[in-house]
């Protein structure tokens, strides 16, 4: 199989360019568009996902594949992708869509990843389908915690280690509230008691805030090991 000109990001050149256009086609421009390409898509991801967890992780258990499988292949995590194959640009909308901004759109540059996908396996076989589509989870797979954290937030992570050392859950406090109503920004202190630990964090809402101040004190908490 020759491999694509390196202008195209996707990394597969078609024998059957009509796979790719369809792939790319929403259902609002009309048929043939690319939800059957998407089923076979999203089914053809989580395998190769899956298979590459299941290699890289020989001792995790069931729950922490299915966990992390679901953090890789989610539908934030597929657009994100998306928009690094420069995707949306590519997509044939219908009039609606292109006027609402569609081509950005999480779920619509999401289904299109699953549909390249397809269009990639109906075009080659699946071997080579893998070959070109792992390459674009690697960097979300190294940037996995270990196994037996991933799936689980910054203020369950906190809370777990110390219920295992017997010390006292951490205080979360309000430090400040700012912003217009539609786009307010919350500051919370995260504090422990024993070991001694405080850190504060900022997000669009409380429970954001308390996240990132639980991973600064969780980053504190590493750092003395």
């Amino acid at each position: 199989m020759a491999a694509a000109p390196t202008s195209d990001r996707i990394g597969h050149r078609f024998n059957a360019p009509q796979l790719l256009a369809q792939a790319l086609t929403h259902r609002s421009a009309g048929a043939p568009h690319n939800e059957r390409l998407e089923f076979l898509g999203d089914a053809l991801v989580n395998l190769v996902v899956a298979e590459a967890l299941y290699l890289r992780w020989p001792r995790a258990d069931e729950g922490a594949l299915t966990r992390a499988r679901a953090e890789l292949v989610r539908e934030s995590a597929l657009a994100a992708i998306a928009r690094e194959l420069d995707l949306g640009p590519r997509l044939t909308l219908g009039p609606g869509e292109m006027k609402s901004g569609g081509h950005r759109r999480d779920s619509i540059l999401a289904d299109a990843l699953e549909a390249v996908v397809a269009a990639i396996h109906l075009d080659s076989d699946f071997d080579h389908c893998r070959e070109v589509v792992l390459p674009w989870f690697e960097p979300a797979l190294a940037a996995l915690p270990p196994p037996n954290k991933v799936g689980k937030d910054a203020k369950t992570r906190l809370q777990e280690w110390l219920q295992a050392r017997q010390r006292a859950l951490p205080v979360y406090e309000l430090v400040s509230e700012s912003g217009d109503d539609h786009a307010k920004v919350f500051r919370v202190a995260c504090t422990l008691a024993e070991p001694a630990a405080r850190a504060e964090g900022e997000g669009s809402s409380r429970r954001a805030a308390e996240q990132m101040a639980a991973e600064e004190v969780l980053e504190q908490l590493e750092a003395r090991r």
